[in-house]
């Protein structure tokens, strides 16, 4: 693990409303859901996000693929990385 990746998962290491330029770069430029760049910003693999939300891995892998994911579970998902359904707007 690098040095910095502890810090990444700690708790409040994304102030609360705020939305860093990593997981806007990866939902902009690369494509990826805001769902699946915060997950990896996190360094949370499916299988762990999953575990949080009480589902299967294939179960989470479909939400995380879905273009506009209902508003239940954004929120539930947002409570799963600890942060809020604004950080995850789509």
């Amino acid at each position: 693990m690098r040095p910095d990746q502890s810090f990444i998962k700690l708790r409040g290491a994304v102030r609360p409303g705020t939305i860093t330029n990593t997981v806007v770069g990866r939902h902009v430029m690369e494509g990826v859901s805001m769902l699946q760049a915060w997950r990896e910003y996190l360094m949370l693999t499916q299988a762990e996000m999953a575990l949080r939300m009480g589902m299967t891995q294939a179960g989470y892998a479909q939400i995380e693929s879905a273009k506009r994911p209902c508003k239940a579970t954004l929120e539930k998902a947002a409570a799963a990385l600890g942060i809020t359904t604004e950080q995850l707007a789509y």
